[in-house]
């Protein structure tokens, strides 16, 4: 694993559509990495577009959307990946194998986009899952990415995807 003294963290965020957790995921941890960090993500599944509430929830929070449209896993299995995060269960289920045997860890959380209702309960979905991320990418940064000791770290950054973590504005 690269050391961020040398080289940022690259992390590869999956899920099923991505429309909005992994696109979250990605602008959160491009975001607030600070370089030390370098994030994409891609979905299994890719949807039509961002849903646009990921991106008002994006601008809602001051986090920039540099980001893409929608796209599969094509020219990414082969990139040089630390870490891939997959944040909901199909990905999970359906992720591939990635050469160099990065880190892997699974945040699971619900979709908002999948969330019905009226419009406050819609952008109440994705200010949850904004929050959720936030503090899941807090968690991630706070740890000693640049360790050699690769099994410990690995289950730190698997843990924080089984903790109940409260969001943080």
């Amino acid at each position: 694993m690269r050391s961020p003294a040398n080289e940022p963290l690259r992390v590869l965020v999956l899920c099923s559509g991505n429309s909005a957790r992994s696109q979250m995921a990605e602008a959160l941890l491009n975001r607030l990495g600070g370089g030390r960090v370098v994030a994409e993500s891609a979905g299994t599944q890719p949807a039509a577009r961002v849903h646009p509430l990921a991106l008002g929830t994006l601008a809602e929070h001051g986090v920039p959307w540099s980001g893409h449209a929608p796209r599969g896993l094509d020219g990414l299995v082969g990139g040089d990946w630390d870490l891939v995060i997959t944040v909901c269960d199909r990905a999970k289920e359906s992720c591939p194998i990635f050469p160099g045997r990065p880190m892997r860890a699974h945040w699971g959380m619900p979709d908002p986009a999948e969330v019905v209702g009226d419009e406050a309960t819609r952008r109440a979905a994705f200010r949850d899952a904004f929050g959720l991320l936030k503090r899941r990418v807090e968690l991630l940064l706070a740890l000693p990415l640049g360790t050699p000791e690769r099994p410990a770290l690995e289950a730190q950054v698997r843990a924080i995807g089984g903790q109940e973590v409260r969001a943080r504005d």
